[in-house]
């Protein structure tokens, strides 16, 4: 066979939206995709057509995917096959790996880690290697770092599918932001996204919030109201804060998960809806799980597929770009952030995230009342001359040779309070030198 040929993998699973998710995953690289319903139609595939490794779930109504392996071992004892496993039946595909089982990847399926086990186990397609084509991001999203860029990346092939998406990452990273994002790119797009944070809702109004009411379920509730899942009907809700639910509470949104059935609060008549759920939370999740506070069923519902969102610190190029577009939006004209306060914008670490950087930008136009901010418009934690020396010169990761240069001389300039010779000195570079680089930087606008 030639290494270049096209290569088919088996895709087989129960659940149909994460079926479907892999092969367009692993069609998008490249793979000729086939899928099957369940282990005994597996086995009937592979009599009938040429299969270069074969995907499969573990836990399936009928045949398991263990005792299919066994069976395939029988006509096929090197075709590789790779176990889809949750947490709870790890041990099961450890042990099948002494049947023959090429190797295990657990729930939630990590793409990345997926397309490296294909390629190890059969080659790559042959094909040049070529970015994701990302499709028109909505207005005012700065997501332009290789951590975000690799992120969408996966949203985009998650988009189009039934999928649940559990979304992590620190508060005020953007949660919400890569929720818009996916439900922009799916097929759902001209339906609506209902919002509701878990968090912000005390609890006992929360099922009603969600699932609506009937007249008279409680005090005050002088007439029926539908909830969020019925306002979401055909398009896509998106839980924030998810793991501040109630187990109680959780009970009832897995079998909204399940079968997209529910009962509105103090009613009895069944309702259905179409939704795509997205979920999002702040907290350890699978801790959440092992220590009892959040319901292991729900988990694996929820998180089919999972996004992390990185946090700001690791992703700093997108810093300068989000704070230009910030305090263009506050100030409603064009704003330019001296070299200084550019540099302790990018050194600063963020623990609040996106949310405090648009927070401090806000701050910083309302102070300037100009076109330039200065580093006294920014908290004093932030000014360059506060900054740890170690953290001083360090520019931000993966900048080019000038920003390198321009970091630096910036933090000589605030150390030595704006006197250009001292600075000079300090840089071991002539006054006349550091003029000449001063007049470029505000020739670009830096200054």
């Amino acid at each position: 066979m030639n290494p270049r040929d096209p290569k088919t993998v088996l895709v087989v699973d129960d659940d149909g939206t994460q079926r479907k998710l892999i092969a367009s995953y692993l069609a998008s690289r490249g793979y000729v995709c086939c899928e099957a319903a369940s282990a005994e139609e597996a086995v009937s595939v592979l009599q009938e057509q040429p299969i270069h490794m074969v995907i499969m779930d573990v836990r399936m109504p009928g045949m398991s995917g263990l005792e299919a392996l066994r069976e395939i071992r029988k006509s096929f004892p090197v075709l590789p096959v790779l176990l889809i496993t949750a947490f709870a039946d790890v041990r099961d595909a450890v042990a099948a790996i002494k049947d023959g089982a090429l190797d295990y990847l657990a729930k939630p399926i990590d793409l990345k880690e997926l397309s490296v086990a294909v390629e190890d186990a059969i080659g790559s397609t042959g094909a040049p290697s070529k970015p994701t084509s990302l499709p028109q991001m909505p207005p005012g999203i700065v997501a332009s770092s290789p951590p975000m860029v690799s992120l969408l990346s996966e949203a985009v092939v998650v988009a189009p599918s039934r999928a649940s998406v559990l979304i992590t990452g620190e508060s005020g990273v953007g949660k919400e932001v890569v929720a818009d994002i996916i439900h922009l790119w799916s097929e759902r797009k001209d339906k609506p996204i209902v919002k509701v944070n878990c968090a912000a809702i005390p609890d006992n109004l929360l099922e009603s919030e969600l699932f609506g009411h009937e007249r008279g379920a409680f005090t005050g509730a002088v007439q029926a109201r539908g909830g969020r899942f019925e306002a979401a009907d055909g398009g896509t809700i998106f839980l924030d804060e998810i793991a501040e639910m109630s187990p109680s509470l959780q009970a009832k949104l897995l079998r909204v998960v399940q079968d997209g059935t529910f009962e509105r609060l103090g009613g009895n008549r069944t309702f259905r809806v179409d939704v795509r759920l997205i979920a999002a939370t702040n907290r350890d999740i699978e801790k959440e799980v092992a220590d009892g506070r959040f319901r292991e069923d729900l988990f694996y519902r929820l998180n089919v597929i999972q996004l992390h969102v990185p946090p700001l610190r690791e992703r700093r190029t997108d810093i300068l770009r989000l704070a230009h577009h910030f305090a263009e939006d506050f100030s409603r004209g064009k704003v330019r952030f001296s070299s200084a306060a550019a540099a302790a914008l990018e050194l600063y670490d963020w623990p609040g995230n996106v949310r405090e950087l648009r927070n401090t930008v806000e701050r910083a136009c309302l102070l300037s009342r100009g076109e330039i901010i200065l580093p006294e418009h920014l908290p004093a934690k932030m000014r360059p001359s506060d900054l740890p020396a170690r953290d001083r010169l360090e520019p931000s990761q993966g900048t080019l040779m000038e920003d390198v240069e321009r970091t630096a001389i910036l933090n000589a300039l605030a150390e030595t309070g704006g006197n250009r010779t001292q600075a000079a000195r300090r840089l071991g570079i002539s006054r006349r030198n550091l003029l000449y680089k001063l007049q470029k930087y505000k020739d670009e606008g830096y200054l």
